[in-house]
C-alpha cells in the first residue's frame, strides 16, 4: 500500500478492523475503490471534493489497511459493510462513487439500501457487461495462489514491479495503467491479501468473464440520479461498457474522458472532480418511496423503448 497523505482512522465492526479516511464537510460522498486497490487511489481527487463535501474513502475488507479475514467477500457483503460503516459514523445518506469492482459494490449498495443512497456514480465500473481483462480472469484459476507466491518473492517482485512501472511510461494506451497494476502486484506479497482478492474475484468473475451484472435491475435507476464516467483508453474493462450503461439506464449521465485509462480519477483528477461536482450540483438527491419502489419491482424490467435506442454518450473534449 502507498503511504496515505491523510489521517487513517479505524473502526472495528463485526470483529474486523476497517480503515478509512474522512475529509471535508458538507453532503457526504462515499468513495469505493477497485479490486486490489485502497483509499489512496482517490487521493488525487480528495482535496478537490472535500472543499464542498464530506468525503469518506474506506479500505474495503481484504484491502489496504483493513483486516483480511476469512469472511464474506461478495458484493452484497461489501454493501452491508459500507452500510454499517456509515451507520457507525452517524451518516444516514450519501452519494456513492464506485470504481471498477467498487462500482459493483456501489450498485449493490444502491439496490439494497435505496433509502440511504442519494446518487450513484460509476467509474470504469464492473457489472455492465461480461468482458474483463484476462489478468482478472486468471485470478480465479487454481494456480493463481502458488504462482503468485513465487512471483512475489522479494527479488522477483522488485524486478517485476520495476518492469511494470517502466512499461507504463511508454507512449501507448495499452500500457497506460501498468503503474497501477504494479501497486496491486506489490500488495499480493501478503498471503492474506491474495486469498481475499481471490475470494472477491471468484464471487463476480468466472473464466468467461463477469457474472454479476446490473442489467436486470437497471430500470430501478430511474428513481435515482446516476452518472457513469469512463476512460476512453480503458484496457481493464472496455469503454463500450459505458455505452451499455446508456442503453440500460437512459436517464444516466454517461461521460467518456479522452486520454484516460482505467483510472480516470488519477489521469485527469481536476476534470474528474468537476464532472462529479457538476453532477451533484445539478441533480436532486433521490427520495426513497417504498410505494414507488414496490411499483417498479412489480412492473419489472421494461421493454426497450425508442428513448433507450437514442441514449447518447457524452465524450468530454480534451483540455
Amino acid at each position: 500500500m502507498v503511504e496515505s497523505r491523510y489521517e487513517v482512522q479505524y473502526l472495528t465492526i463485526h470483529g474486523h478492523r476497517r480503515a478509512f479516511v474522512k475529509a471535508g464537510s458538507g453532503p457526504v460522498v462515499l468513495l469505493l475503490h477497485g479490486l486490489g486497490c485502497d483509499h489512496t487511489t482517490w487521493e488525487p481527487v480528495i482535496d478537490s471534493l472535500s472543499r464542498r463535501y464530506t468525503v469518506i474513502a474506506p479500505d474495503l475488507l481484504g484491502h489496504g489497511l483493513s483486516d483480511k479475514p476469512r469472511a464474506d467477500y461478495s458484493v452484497g457483503g461489501y454493501a452491508n459493510g459500507m452500510r454499517d460503516l456509515l451507520t457507525c459514523l452517524g451518516i444516514d445518506r450519501a452519494t456513492v462513487v464506485g470504481h471498477s469492482f467498487g462500482g459493483g459494490v456501489a450498485m449493490q449498495f444502491a439496490y439494497q439500501f435505496p433509502e440511504r443512497t442519494e446518487r450513484l456514480v460509476l467509474v470504469g465500473s464492473g457489472g455492465l457487461g461480461p468482458e474483463v481483462s484476462p489478468i482478472i480472469r486468471a485470478i480465479t484459476t487454481p494456480g493463481f495462489h502458488p504462482v503468485m507466491s513465487l512471483l512475489t518473492l522479494p527479488g522477483v517482485r522488485h524486478v517485476g514491479k520495476a518492469g511494470l512501472v517502466g512499461l507504463s511510461r511508454l507512449p501507448s494506451r495499452h500500457t497506460r495503467d501498468l503503474d497501477e497494476v504494479a501497486e496491486i502486484y506489490e500488495s499480493f506479497k501478503d498471503p492474506a491479501a491474495r486469498h481475499a482478492i481471490r475470494h472477491v474475484v471468484r464471487a463476480v468473475v468466472d473464466w468467461r468473464g463477469q457474472i454479476v451484472t446490473m442489467a436486470d435491475r437497471a430500470y430501478l435507476t430511474q428513481v435515482m440520479p446516476m452518472a457513469v464516467i469512463w476512460g476512453e483508453d480503458d484496457q481493464v474493462i472496455p469503454v463500450k461498457h459505458a455505452e451499455h450503461a446508456a442503453e440500460l439506464a437512459p436517464d444516466a449521465r454517461v461521460e467518456v474522458i479522452p486520454n484516460a485509462g482505467h483510472f480516470p480519477h488519477k489521469d485527469h483528477p481536476q476534470r474528474f472532480a468537476k464532472v462529479v461536482h457538476e453532477f451533484i450540483r445539478t441533480t436532486q438527491p433521490a427520495t426513497y418511496s417504498r410505494a414507488r419502489f414496490r411499483s417498479l419491482l412489480r412492473a419489472g424490467r421494461p421493454i426497450e423503448t425508442a428513448r433507450d435506442r437514442d441514449a447518447s454518450v457524452t465524450r468530454i473534449a480534451p483540455a
